[in-house]
């Protein structure tokens, strides 16, 4: 089989089969089809996400355009387009939904409740009002969350240690998440408070953000180190 299988990878697809069983077993001479929407990549270069989504279905036995379709579309920066691409994809009548922005999951259960829906995500989906508990999440929604967002705290703790004497961070920071998920950087605001560390804001603007500009700034605000709110503005230009 080659190399070993990313651990987010095997769930995701395990849930992408098992959102697939029911209509597999109603239609077994229909090929399924996968709307995949991915934040990062295009058409031509389509990233290291989709290649590792297309990777881990082949060690499943799945070839696209023999018994697997997938129809992809790339978000390439611009995270409003999120509704729209997930529109295209439920009038395409697909057999499940790959989403992970934000938005596009919202969009995407306020816009059907009978095509299954496959998340991976950072957030918190019960908070966010996805499900109802991971526990059983009801609905036509499953999938895998890190819950990286809840662990902000710690990871100003561990930065605290390996700078004692640190008392400013900036904070890299996606506009466009600044006004559709302002959560994400408020969740740093309360443990730097209690760190007595003093967070500086540096928005960037998607689709081309000033990095060289944000630096500046943060050295200029004798920042003494920076942080990463994590968005798929960082997956494209900066590959975390």
């Amino acid at each position: 089989m080659g190399a070993a299988m990313n651990p987010k990878v095997f769930w995701l697809i395990t849930a992408i089969l098992f959102a697939l069983v029911q209509p597999a077993q109603a239609q077994p001479a229909k090929v399924a089809r996968i709307g995949y929407l991915s934040r990062i990549g295009d058409s031509k270069n389509p990233g290291p996400q989709v290649q590792g989504f297309r990777q881990a279905l082949r060690d499943f036995g799945y070839i696209e355009g023999k018994n697997i379709l997938v129809e992809y579309r790339y978000l390439a920066g611009k995270t409003d387009s999120g509704p729209s691409l997930v529109a295209e994809l439920i009038q395409l009548k697909v057999d499940v939904l790959v989403l992970g922005p934000l938005p596009a999951i919202r969009a995407a259960k306020e816009a059907t409740k009978t095509i299954p829906i496959v998340m991976v995500t950072t957030q918190d989906p019960v908070a966010a009002g996805f499900v109802d508990s991971l526990a059983r999440p009801g609905g036509n929604i499953t999938g895998l969350t890190t819950l990286q967002r809840e662990l902000s705290g710690k990871r100003l703790e561990l930065l605290k240690e390996a700078v004692p004497g640190m008392s400013r961070v900036g904070a890299l920071v996606s506009a466009v998440q600044m006004r559709l998920a302002p959560d994400d950087f408020k969740r740093y605001e309360s443990p730097a408070h209690g760190l007595k560390i003093r967070l500086q804001l540096l928005e960037l603007r998607d689709p081309n953000p000033d990095f060289d500009a944000a630096f500046q700034a943060a050295i200029k605000g004798r920042a003494s180190a920076l942080i990463t709110v994590s968005s798929s503005l960082f997956d494209d230009y900066m590959n975390v």
